[in-house]
């Protein structure tokens, strides 16, 4: 693992941020549309269905897969079953900008997480380059201006959000570990393995949805549109951009490109609503961006 980082690097992990920022902005758009755990059910067949003429052959007898078959059902558990849905859940009760605002502790959480179970050390210049960071966010989420920042209010949605953080941090040391370097050579039996238990974990979590509520799904082409945006770009795209950038640089330097993502959230938005963007959108990014500098020193 190398933890220093280069352009192509940046260029994977940058990826992850911007997808997510659509997937949060997609979520709550279509949150009476679909129930949320079926949602998140529905987008990883789909990813099953694009990853498997790509990698079919691990099914077969022999497969790291079956080799390490407990470690894909723990990574499939963390990173398909639990974090997204856990998500679409937070974004019933919460909006996008409130789930990316606890998602801005995903740093604190991820050198926490490294230190407490897997024996990684903790620098002054990563504590920096939280804090950095996460000034950033709040740049972000204020628009510049404290007034908006205390009128947040936080919601039980944002109690699910902080799990899933937490889930996603605990994922990603896990990407590192292990002995399986057969299916990390390619990315797609790679993250196939992590899909196909990903998928039965969803299937379980949808079936006990189904079964305590009364859930209706409303099909339109809107619908059909968010499911395939949501599982060719944050569920294909981001996991493999994420997952090769993890294992490049670690999890603790990785987890501050996730702070890109409520400035990505904040880009799109002015977008959608034809603003222009504003000087706190590259105070913030300039923020962010020495946190993740600040991070990655030795």
């Amino acid at each position: 693992m190398n933890h220093k980082l280069n352009p192509a690097t940046i260029f994977l992990l940058v990826i992850p941020p911007l997808l997510w920022a659509g997937n949060a902005v997609v979520g709550r758009m279509i949150h009476e549309m679909v129930p949320p755990i079926t949602l998140n059910f529905m987008r990883w067949v789909l990813a099953f269905l694009i990853l498997l003429p790509m990698a079919y052959r691990i099914f077969r007898r022999g497969s790291m897969l079956w080799l390490n078959w407990r470690r894909y059902a723990v990574l499939g558990l963390l990173g398909v079953g639990l974090y997204n849905a856990l998500q679409y859940l937070a974004l019933q009760s919460s909006s996008p900008i409130n789930v990316t605002l606890v998602a801005a502790s995903m740093p604190v959480w991820m050198l926490l997480v490294g230190s407490w179970f897997f024996q990684a050390k903790i620098t002054h210049w990563q504590m920096a380059g939280a804090s950095l960071s996460i000034a950033g966010v709040l740049v972000v989420l204020s628009r510049g201006d404290m007034a908006h920042l205390l009128a947040l209010r936080l919601v039980s949605g944002d109690l699910f959000m902080i799990i899933a953080t937490i889930t996603w941090s605990v994922y990603s040391w896990l990407l590192t570990r292990g002995n399986d370097d057969d299916l990390r050579r390619h990315w797609a039996d790679f993250l196939l393995a992590q899909v196909s238990f990903g998928v039965l974990w969803s299937a379980a979590f949808s079936a006990l949805e189904w079964t305590v509520t009364s859930p209706v799904i409303h099909w339109n082409p809107a619908l059909l549109a968010a499911l395939a945006f949501v599982a060719i770009g944050p569920a294909v795209i981001a996991f493999r951009c994420w997952g090769a950038g993890v294992q490049r640089v670690g999890p603790s330097v990785a987890a501050f490109f996730s702070n890109l993502t409520p400035l990505f959230a904040a880009l799109m938005s002015s977008a959608f609503l034809g603003e222009t963007p504003h000087l706190f959108h590259a105070l913030a990014f300039l923020l962010i961006v020495g946190g993740i500098i600040l991070s990655s020193r030795r």
